[in-house]
């Protein structure tokens, strides 16, 4: 690469010095297109996202939804007590391929309770129900494209590996069903539908589980990219 020299100017030569500033302003824009060009992110600038994977609904989408349908799946009005299970909170963001939050977005959730059994009438296993699990929740973003969510961590049932299902709809984006995975769970490597995917998608669906700072329960943060 050729350096361009910029003459520097006399003192009291007012023209020249002009042309100087001029120089180095030419200099700066060019090299900032430059860098723009070559694939260097910019101060402010969006980066692209590659979009969530898509994944199966799975047999156990309700067939009825729960009266208490908010985003707190361990805490059912008119039961006492709380979900069995270790309490996770669960938080992220829906964004657009170009990195912008998405408002309005419905972020649906649902998983098996703490016990391995879904609250689904075509789960006939023997494991038992738990009342005070809501088993499905939803939750609609704002202005930030933030969502959140009171649930349990998730555990394995027979066939699978722990996981939550995630559907999210809204005006102007493209409908997406997905699947959200822990980290270090020794059934990763045996489930055929985590298996399915390539290693970079995989990447983008799986998270890890952090304590809190008070040690009462776990969190993680799951960024889920949509198409307009």
């Amino acid at each position: 690469m050729t350096t361009r020299r910029i003459p520097t100017p006399r003192i009291g030569d007012e023209e020249g010095l002009a042309e100087a500033r001029a120089a180095r302003r030419r200099l700066l824009a060019a090299s900032v297109a430059g860098l723009a060009l070559a694939g260097v992110p910019l101060a402010g600038r969006a980066q692209a996202r590659t979009p969530t994977p898509r994944q199966t609904a799975g047999p156990f989408y309700p067939r009825d939804f729960p009266a208490d349908d908010d985003n707190d799946l361990v805490s059912v009005k008119g039961q006492a007590g709380i979900a069995k299970g270790e309490l996770l909170l669960l938080t992220g963001v829906v964004v657009d391929t170009g990195g912008k939050p998405v408002a309005g977005a419905r972020v649906e959730i649902w998983q098996c309770n703490g016990l391995g059994r879904y609250h689904h009438p075509g789960d006939t296993s023997s494991a038992p129900l738990d009342p005070a699990f809501q088993g499905w929740g939803q939750f609609v973003t704002g202005a930030d494209g933030a969502y959140r969510f009171r649930t349990i961590k998730p555990v394995p049932y027979p066939g699978r590996t722990p996981h939550i299902h995630f559907r999210v709809t809204g005006r102007g984006i493209q409908d997406l069903v997905t699947q959200m995975y822990v980290e270090g769970e020794p059934g990763n490597a045996r489930d055929g539908l985590y298996g399915s995917l390539d290693p970079r998608d995989r990447a983008l669906v799986t998270v890890r589980l952090d304590r809190t700072a008070d040690g009462k329960a776990l969190a993680t943060r799951f960024e889920i990219v949509v198409r307009a």
